[in-house]
């Protein structure tokens, strides 16, 4: 499974920036979508999760601001960046939790990453 994400960007706070993540290969079945983040010198941070129903899930800094939006049937998940902080500066990857082939194991896989920064 490729996982391809897009649309990161330099913006000034209080601007937006949409994410997109496609998903690509031999794909069964897409269990969960997610956005992470990981900022200069911390840990990566779960940002917003989607299961197989659509349920979406954000974190606590991102309420209100970040909206989730996609398709796990159609392997895709959109993250729309709203009123944008200097704090939300990071690397935000795309993950996907799927299912290669009917009876396999589920796995974790990563895209590349995109540079989202918001200057003052």
């Amino acid at each position: 499974v490729q996982l391809q994400a897009s649309g990161g960007g330099l913006v000034q706070t209080g601007g937006s920036l949409r994410l997109s993540c496609v998903a690509g290969g031999t794909i069964f079945r897409i269990n969960v979508m997610a956005w992470y983040r990981q900022a200069p010198g911390k840990q990566r941070e779960l940002v917003a999760t989607m299961n197989w129903a659509g349920r979406i899930v954000y974190a606590d800094s991102v309420k209100g601001r970040f909206t989730a939006s996609g398709d796990t049937a159609k392997n895709t998940l959109i993250l729309q960046m709203n009123s944008l902080k200097l704090d939300d500066t990071a690397v935000y990857y795309c993950n996907a939790n799927s299912v290669s082939h009917r009876g396999d194991p589920s796995r974790d896989y990563w895209g590349q990453g995109t540079l989202v920064t918001v200057s003052s």
